[in-house]
Parts: structure tokens; sequence; C-alpha cells
């Protein structure tokens, strides 16, 4: 997943990386299979849609890194696939919780550990869904939507304090969310990869690239950016 290659690009530079999982036994694996890489990641068991448990991840964030922090990747996300018709206030409320208010409630305890850091780098996640129209997925870019806008607004509010706020918009990539976005339909996948100029879908270490370029000095004038990571494919209609 995407979250994966970027704890292991952040490691691969040096960072010390705190991550966190819904489910403990996938989390303990992942711990696992980083140590064994010589990778200096620790994590947390969190669901990033609950306010307590965002609290609680922050609090343990600030206990390991000492009450500084140079880096926050918001990459929860959840989606649905279905006609805005249809869409339920259920549906709403859990795709906004997870993807949009986790992350702004996140940066918002993250602040204090930012500023003192005296470089601060906040990268989100967001969708070029927010650029183009994928049927059926009004209510996940809406929220992918809203997080662009806390990007800039973040990116100005928060330059004073040295903390750089930039987002990142993947078109389709290899991960399961995809799967279930787009279901395991092969011709589905197929037909979205046509439409990609550079012909073949995302992998997940071309994202993580990216997010890494973000966080580093070489980016250091960059900032309030949402940057396309789509082979191209926000250029087609």
């Amino acid at each position: 997943t995407c979250r994966h290659a970027i704890v292991e690009e952040l490691a691969k530079f040096g960072a010390l990386v705190h991550t966190c999982a819904r489910n403990e036994t996938e989390l303990n694996e992942c711990l696992k299979q980083w140590e064994d890489k010589n990778f200096k990641v620790t994590g947390s068991v969190c669901d990033v849609s609950f306010s307590v448990q965002r609290k609680k991840l922050m609090e343990d964030v600030s206990s390991v890194f000492q009450g500084k922090l140079h880096i926050l990747i918001n990459n929860a996300g959840t989606g649905i696939v279905k006609p805005t018709a249809e869409c339920t206030a259920e549906d709403y409320s859990h795709i906004m919780a997870t993807n949009f208010e986790s992350a702004l409630h996140l940066s918002q305890l993250a602040h204090p550990l930012l500023k003192t850091s005296s470089s601060g780098n906040i990268v989100f996640i967001s969708t070029i869904g927010t650029f183009i129209v994928y049927q059926g997925g009004a209510i996940y870019s809406a929220s992918k939507g809203a997080m662009n806008q806390i990007t800039k607004h973040l990116a100005c509010e928060w330059a004073k304090d040295n903390i750089r706020v930039n987002g990142v918009a993947p078109s389709a990539i290899k991960t399961p969310l995809i799967e279930n976005l787009f279901g395991k339909d092969s011709d589905l996948l197929m037909k979205e990869a046509s439409r990609v100029p550079l012909g073949r879908l995302g992998e997940p270490e071309e994202v993580a690239s990216v997010v890494a370029f973000l966080c580093l000095p070489a980016a250091s004038y960059v900032t309030g950016q949402i940057i396309c990571i789509d082979g191209g494919r926000a250029q087609i209609s």
C-alpha cells in the first residue's frame, strides 16, 4: 500500500517513523518486517476516524519524539463507488470522518510539535478525483477537495511557524483501496490504465518518492501545492 511505501521511503532516508493501523496483528507484522530491514519504525493501534483515538495517537507521537515532530503524513482514506443520489448520511459521515476530519484534526494536534521542531512538514494524500470526475466518486472526491483547501490555508497560516504544507493527488495506484473502488474487474482497471498517457496504473513507490521529496530540504521553497502523481491522467477529459 502507499502507507507502507511511504514509511519505507522515509526510513531509507534515515527518518525515525511512527505509524498506525487499525489492525494490531497487521501492524505488528509490518513492524517486524521493518525491523528486519533495520528501519527505525514504531507504531500504534489507531482508527483515525475516532477523535479520542487521534488524541491518543498524537500523545504517543509526542512521547516517542520527545515533543518534536518534523513530518506528518495524512494518508488514511476510504471510499465508495455509488451514484450520488444513493449515498446515505452514514456514507457521508464515515467518509468525511475518515478522510477529511481525521486529517484536519491530526494536523491541529501536531501543530505544536511541528512548530517546536522549527522545520515542520505536512503532506496530505489527496486524489486527482478533485480535478476530474470519477463516476460514483462524488463523496470521496468532496472529502479530498476539502483536504486540498485545508492544504492551501494551512500553508499560509503556518508558514510563520516554519511549517510547509503540501498535498499529492495520485490517480489510480495499485493498492487495496483501488480494488475496493473499482472492484477486482481487470477490464475496468485496464480501461482506467488506457486513459493514462503513460499507459499504466501507478505504483505505491511512485507516490512515496514524491511525498519524501516534499519533506526534504530540496523542497524548502515548495508549500501550498497539490502535486498530481497520475502519469498525465488529469489531462485527459
